[in-house]
């Protein structure tokens, strides 16, 4: 099959094509594993994190990709909850231990053994890959290939991160970053929450009209101040400064909610400003997000399916992952990006 490999760790804005175009065996679904011939994957900003090291792969080479939906080709021992032929798709969440406190009680995305899509695991830059069945999941019909991908990780750990923000219908979310999960909470929230205001902080203005278009009732730089304060907001950039600028738009006691991976490093002396009396007074908190529960993936794609909710894509085929990878480094992003294979 053919495949996208990453053979080391390596700056992108040096490295221009970190991933190796290659012939791969096709893999063989172990017990309890189905073999998927992949579709789409989307293109997550936690590609660039396992690329340049902040969340590095467990092995190389390793197959990238974690916002994955194709058909299922073939049934490992055991395995009989998806039928063959049987659309799924497959999130950031490929296996965790299963006996722990956390994966007993539904949080399995806290569990030590949690192995990664893409990371721990070949993901779905490939023609196929394998996955335990547990981690796959239905896709709803209406939905395309392509616009099903994004919802297995952007739109999935941005419920976790709109549920963890605490948000009532009728109180003020504020969105720091404005792409693929962003503008999937936005559409999520404008159905199930109609009386949130939505501020959206976004550093481009091709972000910020986006936003708009999407139903936010006001948009503006990363450092502005928005019209008013508000109860919770959800950060999904990967550098401090949103955070830190984040902070003093947050009403007495409000939550700011971190959801992504990891951090860049580039500008972590902007953290340096996080000043207690400014942005963290009067009972403000900041909470990060964990990776994703299965039941994060699970509700969300039920909520999907009941709005018909369809995110904005982009799509290119697989021989174009690099260019895509530079082109979310470059910030150049409206939506998801996704590879159709």
């Amino acid at each position: 099959m053919k495949a996208f490999v990453l053979n080391k760790i390596c700056d992108l804005s040096v490295n221009h094509n970190p991933l190796e175009y290659t012939e791969l065996p096709v893999p063989k679904p172990g017990p309890g594993q189905i073999l998927i011939k992949v579709k789409a994957c989307g293109v997550c900003h936690t590609e660039l994190d396992e690329i340049e090291g902040r969340t590095a792969p467990s092995r190389f080479p390793i197959v990238p990709g974690h916002e994955v939906v194709g058909t299922v080709a073939e049934q490992g021992k055991g395995a009989s909850h998806h039928a063959l032929g049987k659309r799924v798709g497959v999130g950031w969440i490929y296996a965790a231990c299963g006996r722990c406190e956390y994966c007993r009680s539904g949080k399995e995305n806290l569990c030590s053994s949690f192995k990664a899509t893409g990371r721990d695991a070949d993901g779905g830059y490939a023609e196929y890959m394998t996955v335990p069945e547990k981690s796959a999941y239905p896709i709803p019909e209406y939905l395309s290939d392509a616009q099903a991908a994004p919802l297995l990780c952007a739109g999935g750990v941005g419920y976790r991160s709109l549920t963890l923000a605490h948000v009532k219908d009728g109180e003020n979310l504020g969105l720091t970053g404005f792409g693929a999960s962003g503008h999937l909470v936005l559409k999520v929230v404008r159905h199930i929450y109609p009386r949130v205001k939505v501020f959206v902080f976004a550093r481009s203005p091709e972000q910020r009209a986006f936003a708009r278009e999407l139903g936010a009732v006001w948009a503006g730089g990363t450092e502005k101040r928005s019209p008013e304060l508000c109860n919770a907001i959800i950060d999904t950039t990967p550098v401090w400064k949103p955070l830190v600028e984040a902070m003093p738009n947050l009403k007495p006691g409000g939550r700011l909610v971190i959801n992504a991976i990891r951090k860049e490093e580039s500008d972590k002396e902007y953290l340096l400003k996080l000043n207690y009396q400014t942005h963290l007074w009067l009972e403000k908190e900041i909470k990060s997000v964990a990776n994703v529960a299965r039941k994060d993936i699970v509700s969300f794609l039920k909520i999907a399916a009941k709005i018909k909710l369809k995110p904005e894509v982009t799509t290119y085929g697989l021989k174009q992952a690099n260019q895509v990878l530079l082109e979310l480094k470059q910030g150049k992003v409206r939506g998801a990006k996704v590879l159709v294979i």
